[in-house]
């Protein structure tokens, strides 16, 4: 059955309202204003830390005006074609239209995804750690072409990225790897992908071509802000210091200026490698342990530990919210969702806006 156009845009009018309304683009206009007269002062930059952050609050809530306004305009212009086409009569002009409405509403259904994220912390940045669960060296492979996925993902979106730690494993592939998605409402669009992923293929590591079923674990928690006030007393630390190293043993420098950090009290375990000083590395491990020791709190405050989150995941069988199944068939489904596709290919190069969304959506459900 063919789209009937007036019906989508007005399907498309009704959910930008709500948008616009939900997001009050007269109240985020007026913070804009005090926000750029504040940025003119002329001691700014005097307190760094302040600087970067008002204008980072600035830098959001500008891309979300420009971004609501640019869908408008879209949408409205879209509208006005349609009127045109339809007093004229040109069958040229309706095909424009039905034509442009379906990357519209793509376009509108994202939109809408950002507001579900109402969260305390949603709005952050997210730290993301991939751990290789049950499966050997599959399973450690896994765990890579994992980091490539969602690494892609972001690179997709133009966010930027920081890895901070990658443990190799002997054979192949990666035992953990640590890094930062530095985007607005990172966190909150990620948060859904915490979990089990497992991997369905024939191995490429086993000489009988063998089929091969392995899993990794994904943990995703919010960067700490200054005001969070996370206070990690330095005799419940124990810091471990060693020397950087590359896949199968090389060696990344000629320092021990690799930072391992365990958290005595909580038994949380973080490493950084990335730079090539100490201090460096200490400070970037620190972030990670800050952010990981919020997301336990948050996780008290709310009192709901549930499986899907904090402490340690059952990387293994039964425990998955997502498989990706490459033999004997090609599907991707994820268990919570339902959501499918059978383009393995584009899923595994970082094509899993369907999944993020509607794993959003699911989470925003469950929780009201």
């Amino acid at each position: 059955m063919s789209l009937d156009p007036a019906e989508e845009l007005k399907r498309l009018d009704a959910t930008m309202r709500s948008v616009e309304e939900f997001l009050d683009l007269d109240k985020l206009r007026a913070q804009l204003s005090e926000l750029r007269e504040a940025a003119g002062a002329p001691d700014l930059w005097d307190d760094q830390d302040n600087a970067q952050r008002l204008m980072s609050q600035m830098s959001n809530i500008e891309s979300d005006v420009t971004r609501v306004e640019n869908l408008r305009q879209r949408l409205d212009d879209l509208g006005v074609l349609l009127e045109m086409g339809l007093a004229e009569d040109d069958a040229d002009t309706l095909a424009e239209v039905t034509s442009e409405l379906p990357a519209l509403a793509e376009s509108i259904a994202a939109l809408e995804i950002r507001t579900l994220m109402s969260g305390e912390f949603d709005a952050r940045h997210a730290v993301v750690q991939i751990s290789a669960g049950a499966g050997g060296v599959d399973a450690a492979d896994w765990a890579q072409m994992l980091l490539r996925l969602y690494l892609r993902w972001a690179e997709r979106h133009g966010y930027p990225t920081e890895v901070l730690d990658t443990s190799y494993a002997e054979e192949a592939g990666i035992k953990s790897a640590t890094f930062v998605v530095k985007a607005p409402y990172a966190y909150g669009t990620l948060h859904g992908e915490h979990g089990v992923h497992r991997l369905v293929r024939i191995s490429p590591f086993d000489n009988q071509s063998r089929r091969q079923t392995s899993f990794a674990g994904l943990d995703v928690t919010p960067v700490v802000e200054a005001s969070d006030q996370v206070d990690i007393d330095e005799k419940d630390l124990r810091v471990d210091i060693f020397r950087s190293s590359g896949p199968g043993g090389q060696g990344v420098n000629t320092t021990d200026s690799a930072v391992r950090l365990t958290h005595l009290p909580t038994n949380i375990v973080v490493t950084c490698q990335n730079e090539r000083s100490q201090l460096q590395n200490k400070a970037s491990a620190m972030l990670v342990l800050q952010a990981k020791l919020l997301e336990r709190r948050r996780q008290e405050d709310e009192a709901k530990m549930n499986e899907l989150r904090g402490g340690r995941q059952d990387v293994n069988f039964g425990s998955q919210i997502r498989n990706y199944v490459l033999h004997p068939y090609q599907l991707v489904k994820d268990v919570r969702t339902e959501v499918e596709t059978g383009n393995t290919a584009a899923v595994l190069d970082g094509e899993i806006d369907a999944f993020i969304e509607a794993s959003v959506r699911w989470s925003k459900s469950s929780a009201g």
